[in-house]
């Protein structure tokens, strides 16, 4: 096992993961800095999810490495990794998921009451993050009342309010109207700087794929470069897939 580099919060080296018997992601090998927003991009289907949920703990890689700071993740037990995303890290989604039982800032508040902190810091935190995203007016509601971009909102909120190290931003602006996006991916990126909150977004979009520090281009599960070497003349002699991949780290 290879410690990761000291200036990474977040590291991978040749992680592969198969749905079943399918390849999910080959030979992929990445490093993310401390309050860098990183974008991960490719076509539908190229792995990006399959990568940010390895990152995340959420899957363990048959083979590889995935470091957050000094700790290991792919070596942790499902309580390490639970506690981890639960301390450590924010998760935002195409879909909101939303408790339909509990209302806007308890559920933004969500993982704060989890943790224990007390139920009048939990909602002052809540709708001090509700208002930046211009929900405070909505705070009361319930997700049943709100629509697929309020709703979206009171997820980012969630995702941002115990400032987490790690947000994981997975096509976050998928479902939503490009004004709409805009302002999500605003608040995401302002906050991430202001807090020093490192960002892997995920997205096949252009435009979200432009507001990030960098760049990680996905093609079929491999890193975009070692993909088309694959498919095109042969990389420099001796360079597996996965040698290649690890290039892609000082990039």
């Amino acid at each position: 096992m290879v410690a990761p580099p000291d200036d990474d919060v977040l590291w991978a080296r040749s992680v592969h993961y198969f749905h079943n018997v399918s390849p999910g992601i080959v030979g992929v090998s990445v490093g993310v800095r401390l309050g860098e927003v990183l974008a991960v991009t490719g076509p539908r289907g190229s792995g990006k999810t399959t990568l940010l949920r390895c990152l995340n703990g959420q899957l363990v890689p048959r083979e590889g490495e995935v470091w957050f700071n000094s700790v290991p993740v792919h070596t942790l037990g499902a309580l390490g990794r639970e506690r981890l995303r639960r301390d450590r890290f924010g998760w935002i989604g195409p879909e909101p998921d939303l408790l339909p039982e509990l209302t806007a800032w308890e559920n933004a508040a969500l993982p704060l009451l989890v943790a224990g902190v007390a139920h009048r810091t939990a909602k002052r935190a809540a709708h001090a993050w509700l208002d930046r995203l211009d929900m405070g007016g909505s705070a009361r509601r319930r997700p049943r009342t709100l629509d697929r971009a309020e709703s979206q909102r009171v997820a980012l909120a969630r995702a941002l309010i115990s400032e987490p190290a790690v947000i994981f931003a997975d096509e976050p602006t998928a479902p939503l109207p490009r004004a709409e996006g805009a302002l999500l991916l605003r608040t995401l990126t302002a906050a991430a700087r202001s807090h020093e909150i490192t960002v892997v977004l995920a997205t096949h979009d252009e435009g979200t794929a432009a507001v990030a520090d960098r760049r990680f281009a996905l093609l079929d599960g491999r890193p975009a470069a070692v993909a088309a070497g694959l498919s095109g003349p042969a990389g420099p002699a001796g360079d597996t897939p996965e040698e290649q991949a690890a290039c892609s780290l000082s990039a």
